[in-house]
């Protein structure tokens, strides 16, 4: 299984998975060229995506799907909920394969478990995707106001994680957002803050976690440091010593193999756990 987080914050969010021969992306949230340009910069064509799996129908997770699936005539993936709240993007000429949260199904190589989610969105879920060729799991929740016990099940056993941090506590309380703002992005169907974060992310803790990648951040109340440094010293005195990251809103991760990262973190990381 290979993953990069090819942008990830309030302007855009996509993430592309690899699972055997097949290849998807998890949302489209940048236009179609950028995305393409993304993929480029990590040595896949653009043309090459079999599926877009869509969490939600918020623009930063949407916005460049329609122009995508038009273009490249890939399929997208998304509860019927989300797909009727996504009529501005669409223009009936996309293929369009509806969902339902808590059914896995499968893209080629990859078997895709959604989750519900609480998110302040129609119908907002979380996937696991696992690579059939190597039962490697990849987690992705993002856009989590809280984590709940489906939650944490759902993502239980993951090799490697991509999970919201998406704020200081500090920093909110003292932005310039409005008030109202800020308890929406506090409140249980809002955002997770580096803090919840840090503890869902021990929460999920195994000796095969080989990765984490930290998305979502706010511009506006995060700062990557922070974030690396609130969930890694969790992380750390839980006794792990995996790959961790934060995704940037302009750049995508490098294309990570978590087979290799497993291979090459597991003596330590198990010795600690």
């Amino acid at each position: 299984m290979k993953v990069s987080v090819l942008g990830s914050g309030s302007a855009g969010n996509s993430i592309f998975v690899q699972g055997g021969n097949t290849r998807i992306l998890i949302d489209a949230g940048f236009s179609g060229r950028a995305i393409a340009q993304r993929l480029d910069t990590i040595g896949v064509q653009a043309d090459a995506i079999d599926a877009i799996v869509v969490t939600h129908e918020h623009g930063d997770h949407t916005g460049g799907v329609g122009v995508y699936a038009r273009r490249h005539g890939t399929p997208v993936y998304m509860t019927e909920r989300t797909q009727a709240a996504c009529n501005g993007i669409l223009r009936g000429k996309e293929t369009v394969r509806p969902y339902d949260p808590g059914r896995p199904f499968h893209i080629g190589d990859i078997r895709v478990e959604p989750f519900l989610t609480v998110h302040d969105a129609v119908d907002p879920v979380g996937v696991a995707v696992v690579d059939e060729c190597t039962g490697l799991r990849l987690g992705v929740a993002t856009d989590l106001g809280r984590p709940t016990a489906q939650i944490r099940h759902a993502l239980s056993g993951c090799d490697f994680l991509v999970l919201e941090a998406n704020h200081d506590e500090v920093l909110l309380h003292t932005s310039h957002y409005p008030v109202s703002v800020k308890r929406r992005i506090a409140s249980s169907h809002g955002h997770l803050s580096n803090q919840a974060a840090a503890r869902f992310a021990v929460d999920l803790l195994h000796s095969r976690l080989a990765g984490v990648v930290l998305a979502h951040l706010s511009n506006e109340c995060n700062r990557a440091e922070l974030a690396l440094d609130v969930v890694g010293a969790a992380l750390q005195k839980a006794g792990w010593s995996g790959h961790l990251e934060v995704a940037t809103q302009d750049h995508p991760t490098a294309l990570l193999d978590v087979e290799e990262l497993q291979y090459r973190n597991g003596p330590t990381q198990l010795s600690l756990l």
